[in-house]
């Protein structure tokens, strides 16, 4: 067999048996749910700011970056509700490379899930218990999420899985907001078909169970940039890929909560990281000018770590990424500052 099984992972009631969220947490979750849930509805006007790591790779740098940005969300909170990006699994262009902490808990040893699973979940609660903030994760694995439906406040779906039939049926059945982000492409209908896909109700198949799900209302659109058809990046957070995009969904007048969050690194930046800032502010701008743009733009996604750039598997920087280059602490503190400022 090309197959091998190595061993049975445990369940997800028996992993949240090991790393329980108490009764405090549950109730910084329930309150940060309900806040970030108003401004995809509509209801509140702060915007968001999805930030933190490439890849999550180091619990110590990991929540040392959170706690940071819990100082920095009592400076803005009246404008800004931050969201830390702590990404534990990584899909990759070709399959290769480090594929997140579910993988490989420590980046230099072999792949191990069992501890992957504990050290991902472990780290989230540490995380929420230091700085109060709950997270953002994506979906590498649609399996992950009964793993981690009771800590993460929000989920994105990638660019190479955002058609895949799983993904979309799960985030019908997730209570939190799911971002869909436009495949490599670029094609704006996958994006909303995957949206109406994920509020739609569905009864289908997963981890061995015959289930229903309600549809999620806050399913909405992440604007990644793309690639053209010779691998050269074109990035889609202009005003008028904005525009467009307000315009592609009234083409879809059944989805709810029309919304899109603008990620400013990947095709956007042709992963030059330093151009994040400008890129923020660029969208800021757009915003101001259009009040169609204004309603749809909830917030932006920025690669943000505590040191410049990125470096190699044991490379022994602390706080710098082994994935994609991210914005370092002194750079993305000060753009969340002149965010709160221009808003």
């Amino acid at each position: 067999m090309s197959l091998h099984y190595i061993s049975e992972v445990p369940s997800a009631e028996e992993i949240k048996e090991l790393f329980p969220m108490n009764k405090e947490l549950v109730k910084i979750k329930e309150e940060r749910d309900a806040e970030i849930a108003k401004v995809f509805t509509g209801e509140s006007d702060k915007f968001l700011v999805i930030i933190g790591p490439c890849s999550a790779d180091n619990e110590e740098a990991v929540v040392d970056y959170t706690t940071r940005l819990s100082k920095v969300q009592e400076k803005v909170k009246d404008k800004l509700i931050l969201i830390p990006r702590i990404y534990t699994n990584k899909p990759r262009t070709n399959g290769s490379g480090y594929k997140g902490m579910l993988h490989q808990p420590n980046p230099e040893e072999k792949p191990n899930f069992i501890e992957g699973l504990k050290a991902i979940r472990k780290m989230h609660i540490d995380s929420i218990n230091e700085s109060g903030l709950t997270a953002a994760d994506e979906m590498l694995y649609s399996d992950n999420w009964n793993y981690m439906s009771d800590i993460l406040s929000y989920v994105a779906v990638g660019a190479r899985s955002v058609e895949n039939q799983s993904h979309r049926l799960t985030a019908s059945g997730i209570d939190v907001p799911v971002g869909m982000k436009n495949p490599t492409s670029g094609d704006y209908t996958v994006m909303l078909n995957s949206c109406i896909a994920g509020q739609s109700k569905h009864t289908f198949m997963t981890s061995g169970w015959e289930v229903k799900s309600d549809g999620n209302p806050l399913t909405h659109c992440i604007l990644r940039g793309s690639l053209n058809r010779y691998g050269v990046s074109s990035p889609n957070y202009h005003y008028e890929d904005l525009i467009r995009l307000h315009e592609a969904y009234e083409q879809f007048p059944n989805l709810k909560n029309p919304a899109v969050i603008v990620d400013a690194n990947h095709n956007n930046s042709g992963k030059k990281w330093e151009q994040q800032p400008r890129i923020v502010k660029e969208i800021l701008h757009s915003m101001r000018h259009s009040e169609d743009v204004n309603k749809l733009v909830k917030g932006v996604m920025i690669e943000s770590y505590i040191e410049d750039g990125n470096q190699p598997v044991g490379g022994g920087c602390y706080g710098q990424s082994i994935t994609d280059p991210c914005l370092g602490w002194d750079k993305s503190e000060r753009l969340m500052l002149e965010m709160a400022e221009l808003l």
